[in-house]
Formats: structure tokens, sequence, C-alpha cells
């Protein structure tokens, strides 16, 4: 595979930074409405008397929704259209978290949360395959990394917008008024670029033949099952997912109970040790990148290593420090925790066919829900129930070396897999 121009696209710079902006945007508002939910845990447990496990369900049940509807979704967003899907699932999660402020139980807010999840089921997939078809691929993970910023933002927003609202006007308020600003970014989508749907072909298999045929489902099927570099790449990504949806869930909660800092603190305190990501996600994606321009496998190798250093970093904050001193190895591990995901979520577009871009991420998007997102914030919390929280946050540094081991695997196959892809110009319309 050619790195240097696989996957351009011949779109206007502006039409693209448009497009990039709006993209941003809504990711921010993706993660507020996802996450501002955990701030309010205090609020919830005094109004319904809510278990930490139950709690915890109210993130998961987000990412098992997700995990159920991303393929087919997935599967809308490369044959049909990216940005009517994009903006089609924006107005619609962004409607179910308005929903949110006026459920009146347990079951009708996680019905409402499982809603806010099917609307935000293929953003992931359908943004990666936009950038990866607006943007040179030599410069893929910087700008995918740059993108995922926006989780680190959205996230620390709504966990501290969540606290700070709730304090003063309660928790129905802070649902309610997150929500509002996400819809009216979404009615802007419907009005930019997007690139023409990759027809599903490949070369004839016949010897010296040129022509091309049209890819069978066992083609298809073969990108992803027989591709090692994926099959590893996607088992990282779960278990760092796991350790970083764990701790955005559940920092808030640690120092409202260990420092005894009121909620709408401790949503500030908590939310600015995943706000460094900001710095990790766009640091990340440059390094892999730059890497890239010596090493072949080095997106794929760079995430063993941030991953790595990550593990250190978290054994050390929440084993042998407490007070100001683990609170600056988390701020460390802030910046590491997601170096790993915008040369990961690259992987997923560099390995496979380009018509089958929002799917790859979207089999990524499966695999770390199931083993990863959709169980921390619950088997965490089951845990803090059983053993206390403290105690329970020990268990994050053994994920995180288990994701460096993976994402290590998957960059011995990496060259070859790259190998295996055909260059595809790709227009914007």
């Amino acid at each position: 595979m050619n790195n240097s121009r696989a996957g351009d696209s011949h779109g206007s710079n502006s039409s693209a930074y448009f497009t990039f902006i709006l993209l941003f945007l809504l990711y921010m508002f993706d993660y507020i409405d996802r996450l501002v939910i955990v701030s309010l845990f205090p609020f919830l447990k005094k109004d319904w008397g809510l278990t930490d496990a139950q709690c915890g369900l109210l993130v998961s049940a987000v990412y098992w929704s997700i995990l159920v509807f991303t393929l087919p979704v997935s599967i809308l967003i490369d044959r049909w259209s990216r940005k009517k899907c994009i903006g089609l699932m924006s107005l619609f999660w962004g409607m179910a978290t308005l929903a949110c402020a006026f459920t009146r139980n347990f079951g009708q807010l996680f019905a409402a949360r499982t809603a806010v999840g099917i609307g935000e089921a293929g953003y992931a997939p359908g943004g990666t395959a936009m950038i990866s078809a607006m943007f040179p691929a030599a410069s893929r993970a910087k700008m995918l990394g740059i993108w995922n910023a926006s989780i680190p933002l959205g996230s620390a927003l709504g966990i501290a917008l969540g606290g700070f609202i709730a304090e003063r006007y309660g928790w129905r308020h802070a649902l309610g008024i997150v929500a509002l600003p996400g819809l009216a970014v979404a009615l802007l989508f419907f009005f930019v670029k997007d690139y023409q749907t990759v027809e599903l072909v490949k070369i004839a298999e016949a010897p010296g033949s040129n022509s091309r045929v049209k890819m069978k489902l066992s083609d298809i099927a073969a990108q992803f099952v027989t591709n090692r570099t994926l099959i590893f790449n996607n088992l990282g990504f779960a278990a760092s997912t796991f350790v970083t949806t764990s701790l955005m869930s559940w920092l808030p909660t640690y120092y409202h109970r260990f420092e005894n800092l009121p909620m709408d603190k401790a949503g500030i305190k908590g939310g600015s040790v995943m706000l460094l990501a900001l710095v990790g996600a766009p640091l990340g994606g440059f390094l892999a990148d730059k890497w890239l321009k010596t090493r072949t496998n080095a997106r794929s190798l760079f995430p063993s290593i941030s991953s790595l250093v990550t593990a250190l970093a978290f054994l050390i904050a929440f084993v042998l420090l407490r007070g100001p001193t683990q609170y600056a190895a988390l701020l460390f591990a802030g910046i590491s925790a997601v170096a790993f995901v915008p040369a990961g979520a690259a992987v997923t577009q560099d390995v496979v066919h380009p018509g089958l871009r929002a799917i790859s991420l979207s089999l990524c998007v499966i695999v770390q829900h199931i083993l990863g997102s959709a169980l921390g914030p619950p088997v965490i919390g089951a845990l803090s129930d059983l053993y206390g929280l403290e105690k329970a946050l020990m268990f994050l540094p053994a994920f995180t070396f288990l994701a460096s081991v993976f994402f290590f695997i998957s960059s011995l196959f990496y060259t070859a897999d790259a190998a295996k892809v055909e260059d595809v110009n790709m227009e914007l319309i």
C-alpha cells in the first residue's frame, strides 16, 4: 500500500476542514451527552436509592445499544450516505438525551440511555471513514488524533457541566441543557460534502488479469475474519476502553467519597484527568505518523508502547500513591491513556478495502464494547459494592498491560496486511 496517497480525496481544503470542524463538534457533544450521567450518580442515589452497580448500568446501557446497532448502521454509512446517516443519528441521540430529563424511575432512565446509544451507534465509524477519505493517508493518524481529542473534551465537559448544573438547578436540568447545542450542529451537517460511495470490487484472480470483479460476501468477510492485524488491534482497543470508560465513570465519585469534595468540584477534578487527553490524542497521532516514515508498522506498534507506559502510571497512582502525588500521576496517565486511539483507529482503515472502512471501525467498536466499555463501569461498580471503590480501581493497570500485549501482537502482522490493500481515489461530491 502506498501510504502517501491511499484514500486521498479531491475536495477543496475549505470544505474538508469545515466538515472536520462539524465532525469534531458532534463527537464532543456525543461524549457530553454520553457521560453527563456520571456526575449525577449521587443525586440519583439520593432520589431513587440506586446502587453503584445500577449507576454503572446507566453508563453501559449506551455502550450495549451501540454494540447492537453499530454494524447495521455502518453498512448504511458505507453503502448509502455518510452525511445523512451522521445527521440523522445526531438528531436522534440529542432527542434521547433530552428525554432522559423527563424520566421518573430507573427503568425509564435506563431505556432513555439505551436510546442515546442507538443514536450514537454509527457515529465513530462514519466520522472515521469520512476523515480517512478527506485527508491524505500519510496524515491519517494525526487528523484522527485531533478529531479524537473531542472525546476527552466532551467527557470532561459532560462530567463538569453535569455536576455544576445539578448542584444549582437539579439533575434533570443537567440532562436537558446539554442536549440542545448538539441538535443545532446536527442540522448543519446535512449541508456538508460527502464522498462518493466506493464500489466493492477487486482485481480478478486469473493470472495476469487486470479486470475487476464484484466482491462476494466471502471476500468481504475475509477482510475481517482472517485479518490478524485487525483482530489483535480490536482486542487491544477493548482492554484499553475497559480502563478509560471505568476511569471516566468512577473517578468523580472516587474524589467525592475519599476527599469529601462536593460533586461539582469532584466532577471538575476527575474530568481534568481525562481532559489532558486533549494533549494525548493529537500527540499520539502525530508521533505515530512521524514514526511511520521510518517504520512501516509504527501505527500498530505505537499503541503497545503508549499502553505500557499508561499501565505503569496507573499502577503507581492507585497502588503506591495517595493525595497530591496520586493526582499528579493520574494527570500524566490522562495524557498517555488515549494516545493509542488515533493510531489504532487508523489501523482499522489502513488494512481493509476503502469501501469497508466504516464497517471495519464498527467491528472494532463491537469488540471494544463487548469486552471493554459495556463491562467496565458495572464491573468496577460491582467490585466497589463488594470491596470498596479504592480497591476496585486497583484492577485497572492489569487491563492496560493486557492492551499493550494485544497491540504488540497486532504490529507483527500490520505490514503484510496493509500491503494487500489497493489504492482508491475518493471524490468529494
